[in-house]
């Protein structure tokens, strides 16, 4: 189901599949929007198991644009969409593929509740630079949080997220050996990628107090 979500910097479309007391914000990465494989094949191979997701684009994918909004922009549409699906669910878990999950942590960080967060391949930093690491916000986040980490991601430097991530109380890590950034490449591709994906989510959601797939 097609929908529109109006906030104040304007309207972005969303795409709800599925049914069920849990509900799942999925957000997308930098170089994508929602209709990308990686994201159409996440949200409805997780519907099928249970869930009421939701994908939505940010402003500069709604306008086909290749560069992201500042970080408020973003994160102010986040929020939009979240208070859209959580009105319609009883219990909201955040998720998202690189940006879209950092994203979703700041939001959660400043207080938007939820039962749990999902990040696929998190960009731990940028690019060759593993200076600049992005993760103050973890320190304000209590929520359960489930992390699909590649060893050879170039964002996410592995004895870096061991250090600052996997060290996280309230983490759970699951290790794609061989795997980077993207979909392909360590033995891996989109297939291979999606299903880690949605098997470890719906087995680790089942785990969650307050989450459930039936």
């Amino acid at each position: 189901m097609r929908l529109a979500i109006s906030w104040a910097g304007g309207v972005v479309t969303a795409v709800r599949d599925g049914s069920g007391p849990t509900g799942f914000l999925l957000a997308h990465g930098a170089g994508t929007d929602q209709h990308h494989p990686s994201i159409t094949r996440v949200r409805s191979a997780l519907a099928g198991g249970g869930l009421t997701v939701m994908s939505f684009n940010y402003p500069y994918a709604e306008r086909g644009a290749k560069r992201p909004d500042g970080p408020d922009k973003l994160l102010a549409c986040h929020r939009a969409a979240a208070d859209a699906l959580a009105g319609q669910v009883e219990v909201l878990f955040m998720a998202g593929r690189s940006m879209g999950g950092r994203i979703g942590t700041h939001l959660v960080a400043e207080g938007y509740p939820v039962a749990g967060l999902v990040l696929y391949a998190y960009p731990l930093h940028p690019a060759g630079r593993p200076d600049k690491l992005r993760i103050e916000q973890f320190a304000r986040i209590t929520a359960p949080m489930l992390f699909f980490q590649g060893t050879k991601d170039p964002l996410s430097r592995m004895d870096l997220f061991d250090r600052h991530i996997r060290a996280l109380p309230n983490a759970e890590v699951e290790v794609l050996d061989g795997a980077g950034h993207g979909y392909r490449g360590g033995g891996w591709d989109l297939d291979s990628i999606t299903q880690r994906y949605v098997t470890g989510t719906l087995r680790w959601i089942d785990r969650v107090p307050s989450g459930t797939t039936g």
